[in-house]
């Protein structure tokens, strides 16, 4: 968004160069606003509101860029910053939609830029109006100056006499000329300062309404950029709408829905792919589990056969043995050997809980899996 500081550099260097010819032209501004302080007074006072006015409408476009440059960057979201005033119907609209996928129709982007215009527009009012009411008070105070110059000059020529002493009949004509004089100089002096300060205003309402045209335009070149045309086959061959109104929203109101369908089966397939890479390895730990189970179905076989060899040389230990029974290594011997196979049969035990438990949690893995599946595919 173009900034509207040049413009006010603008506005401030006109009001310099304004102030430092009045203040070498003071004198005879001086005495020129002297000869009907009040109405002149109040045409001053009238051109220095003008000029705050002008100012004000510049200044109130800054914080308008500023939320605009904040929205377009995605800083903050809009509850977080003070509602503009011109872009008060836009902020409400798009503040808290999704800013990497907005997307406005073309009769959504014209609302809004219609009633921006109106705003700004009527933002103006005031200003034209001032000027037009300077050009008035100078009129004014012609008009009137003109009036009493005029009866003046009356009172004058009815009060001359013919005969007399020349002397003082040009002494009573030169009294008689000062009424006039002086309305002659509240008719020039309201005239001069009631176009000078048009003048002055009609420049600051130009650079204002260049700031607020510059505006607009920025505006309507971003809102352009996100504006998504509607088909062609909805328009005719001069350009215009062709179809109610209400079927053209309804058709924008199917498209929004269809894209937000898209997206919802774009999520759905991203959750199936989920659970088919879950599924996935979750048939790997299936089969590591299966191994494992196989590896120690083939301990338990080995353990078997071993006992099974076993029992022929315990009973001919029994058998052949001395008469007081085994000696004392063979038993401590047997000890040991009925201490690891008890060991060896609680690892297997714990080994099986193990397992059993981890294919436990896998199944309630997977049907927790298909369950979100499911429920992003009826979405």
């Amino acid at each position: 968004m173009t900034n509207p500081r040049r413009f006010l550099l603008r506005m401030m260097v006109f009001l310099i160069v304004v102030v430092a010819v009045a203040g070498a032209l003071f004198a005879p501004l001086k005495g020129a606003f002297m000869t009907n302080m009040p109405l002149n007074g109040l045409i001053v006072g009238v051109l220095l509101l003008g000029i705050i006015y002008n100012f004000r409408q510049v200044i109130m476009l800054y914080p308008e860029v500023l939320w605009i440059e904040h929205f377009h960057q995605n800083k903050a979201a809009i509850s977080q910053q003070p509602l503009p005033r011109l872009l008060a119907s836009m902020a409400t609209l798009l503040g808290e939609r999704d800013r990497t996928r907005l997307s406005l129709s073309t009769l959504s982007m014209r609302s809004l830029l219609d009633g921006i215009y109106s705003r700004l527009d009527e933002s103006r009012d005031l200003s034209r109006y001032t000027i037009g009411l300077l050009i008035f008070l100078g009129l004014l105070g012609t008009f009137w100056g003109l009036l009493q110059t005029i009866g003046s000059i009356g009172n004058v020529i009815s009060g001359l006499s013919v005969g007399g002493d020349m002397a003082v009949v040009f002494g009573d004509l030169k009294a008689g000329l000062q009424a006039p004089m002086a309305g002659m100089g509240t008719a020039f002096s309201s005239s001069l300062f009631g176009l000078a300060g048009s003048l002055v205003l009609g420049f600051l309402d130009l650079q204002a309404g260049q700031a607020q045209n510059r505006f607009y335009n920025d505006l309507e070149e971003w809102l352009s950029s996100l504006t998504r045309l509607s088909s062609g086959a909805l328009a005719g061959s001069d350009g215009d709408q062709s179809v109610p109104a209400y079927v053209q929203a309804l058709l924008e109101q199917t498209a929004e829905s269809l894209e937000t369908l898209q997206r919802t089966l774009a999520r759905g397939e991203e959750n199936r792919i989920n659970a088919n890479n879950s599924l996935i390895q979750l048939g790997e730990k299936m089969g590591t589990l299966t191994d494992h189970m196989r590896t120690e179905q083939t301990l338990m076989m080995k353990l078997a056969e071993s006992q099974l060899e076993m029992k022929p040389i315990l009973a001919r230990l029994v058998d052949g043995g001395t008469p007081g029974g085994l000696d004392e290594q063979t038993r401590t011997h047997i000890r040991n050997l009925d201490v690891h196979l008890s060991r060896l049969s609680e690892e297997l035990a714990s080994g099986r809980e193990d397992l059993i438990q981890q294919m436990r949690s896998e199944i309630k893995l997977l049907a927790r899996t298909i369950a979100v599946s499911k429920d992003s595919a009826e979405q």
